[in-house]
């Protein structure tokens, strides 16, 4: 009896346990069965699982034509003919590179056309003549530039307006001629004027005002020429000197017709009272757009301030008491620079002239960007160097350069490529400027063939016989690409131009996308488009 006590509660449990399968084996047929309830989300991922093994792989539907994109994955590319809607989605290659699964994946904006957009001049004015300049102008020209025969399209809409007095503010892409469009208005109009020596000290009559050694150096070497034959001394100032430097190079010269300088270098003389500026008859404000930013504008302010700058064209017209005519010249100009702007002159005063292209992708250069992890950039760049090597040595070929955003990096990846016996020069803002002296014109001459350099190098730096731009570092700006890329594809470039990109950083991936996606769009590079037409809408 004690052992059969302590069973019976356990016979209960195991009935009650087993009592619900006892009720489903004697449920009717007609009888409902229990629901087990499954999450959408798992049954829709089940279905999709399921289809994928069912379904074959998925044909890629190829476009005839050439293509604006062309992608790793072929469902990406775009061909020239399609044209994307502003609200329109844009399927972007490069839209998940912040993932680190997106290594080594690639896309290219391809050539949409082979001749600059600078080339296509619809102006009926085919020739220089055509424009206003006096014939001692163009035989200047013709001996100076012998390959210049027709006028671009900036030119073509700059120089008339110059030779009638008018303050000018030009906004085009990189290499569209926008030098020649205000040295020779420049040059007539001091052909006119008599030249008072009153002054005991040097007092030009024409200023080229440009941020770097550099792009002095390259526009004195456009001018002088010009100057030579007729009859005008031309003069190129340059920085990283001290004042018994700046002092030998005004005094040993005769009286100066046109200074081309740098800020630094010309804040010094003005301030040791080496150069007079109330002789100023045109003032050129070159790049006009790095000029005004924060590094140069103390020392452009105090520039502006010793110059007499004309409120109106009739201010012009006095040989006795010479007015300044105003050229702001440059290829961007991002937001906030149009409040800078109106500092320098009156909007009202300028008459603005900008491009079809600016702030554009080029249609003419072939643009490449790889998703890279930062160790693998120098293995690519040294294969890409050695491939430009033996290209170099089999035919005719253009020069290369690699941009880096800093100067330790340019040393640092100097030294690999001497490690690679990658013969090269090297350019940098920390250089002494006895070293920066003819390191780019022993690159443009064509003693080395790879140039590693900073932005230095990006503005206004004439480089024809430039075929390769690699862009070691992303630039940190949408202006800083702009001009870097601007390097190949110039107006007169012997070699048709590629820019290849390593991209590496999600900072850099957000600057990608907003290219693609112009590109694609075919508009203008955001946060640059609006600057100039808002604070100055008088436009021609």
């Amino acid at each position: 009896m004690a052992l059969a006590r302590p069973l019976r509660p356990l016979r209960l449990a195991v009935r009650l346990l087993l009592a619900p399968r006892r009720d489903l084996a004697v449920r009717g047929p007609d009888e409902p069965l229990p629901v087990v309830r499954i999450p959408r989300a798992l049954q829709r991922r089940q279905e999709q699982r399921q289809s994928g093994r069912r379904s074959s792989p998925r044909l890629v539907l190829a476009r005839p034509g050439p293509l604006l994109i062309s992608a790793r994955r072929p469902e990406l590319n775009q061909p020239v003919r399609l044209t994307l809607g502003r609200w329109e989605r844009a399927p972007l290659a490069s839209r998940g590179w912040k993932s680190r699964r997106s290594r080594r994946d690639y896309f290219s904006i391809e050539r949409a056309q082979h001749e600059a957009p600078a080339l296509r001049n619809p102006a009926s004015e085919n020739c220089f003549a055509a424009l206003g300049l006096e014939p001692r102008v163009l035989h200047a020209l013709q001996e100076a530039a012998p390959e210049v025969v027709r006028p671009t399209t900036v030119q073509s809409s700059t120089i008339p307006p110059l030779l009638r007095g008018r303050h000018i503010l030009c906004a085009a892409e990189t290499g569209s001629g926008k030098t020649l469009g205000y040295l020779l208005p420049l040059l007539q109009r001091l052909l006119g004027r008599p030249s008072l020596d009153s002054h005991s000290i040097p007092a030009p009559r024409g200023l080229v005002l440009v941020p770097s050694r550099e792009l002095a150096k390259q526009v004195r070497a456009v001018a002088q020429p010009l100057g030579i034959s007729l009859g005008l001394q031309v003069l190129e100032l340059g920085g990283g000197h001290g004042m018994s430097s700046i002092r030998q190079q005004l005094c040993k010269q005769p009286p100066v017709d046109v200074l081309v300088a740098t800020p630094g270098a010309l804040w010094k003389a003005l301030k040791g009272k080496l150069i007079s500026l109330k002789q100023l008859s045109y003032l050129v404000l070159d790049e006009a757009d790095t000029l005004l930013d924060e590094s140069f504008l103390e020392l452009v302010d105090y520039i502006l301030e010793k110059s007499h700058i004309a409120e109106d064209p009739a201010d012009l017209k006095d040989p006795f008491n010479p007015k300044a005519q105003l050229v702001l010249v440059g290829a961007t100009f991002p937001e906030g620079v149009g409040q800078l702007l109106s500092k320098v002159a009156s909007p009202d005063s300028l008459t603005t002239i900008t491009s079809s292209k600016l702030h554009c992708i080029m249609p003419h250069v072939k643009q490449t960007f790889m998703r890279l992890k930062g160790a693998e950039k120098v293995t690519e760049l040294v294969q890409i160097l050695k491939q430009h090597d033996k290209a170099y040595r089999t035919g005719p070929s253009g020069t290369v350069l690699v941009f880096c955003n800093s100067s330790s990096t340019v040393n640092w990846l100097g030294y690999i490529l001497d490690d690679h016996k990658i013969q090269h020069l090297r350019l940098q803002g920390q250089m002494p400027a006895s070293m920066r002296a003819g390191i780019f014109q022993c690159f443009q001459e064509g003693s080395r063939d790879i140039l590693l350099c900073t932005d230095i190098a990006s503005r206004g730096l004439d480089s024809t016989h430039v075929e390769l731009v690699v862009n070691y570092d992303f630039p940190l700006t949408l202006q800083d690409y702009i001009h870097r890329a601007g390097r190949v594809g110039r107006v007169g470039s012997e070699v048709p131009g590629t820019v290849i990109s390593f991209v590496t950083h999600p900072w850099d991936v957000s600057l990608v996308q907003k290219i693609e996606l112009a590109a694609r769009r075919r508009r203008s590079l955001p946060g640059l488009v609006s600057s100039v037409r808002e604070s100055l809408p008088q436009q021609i």
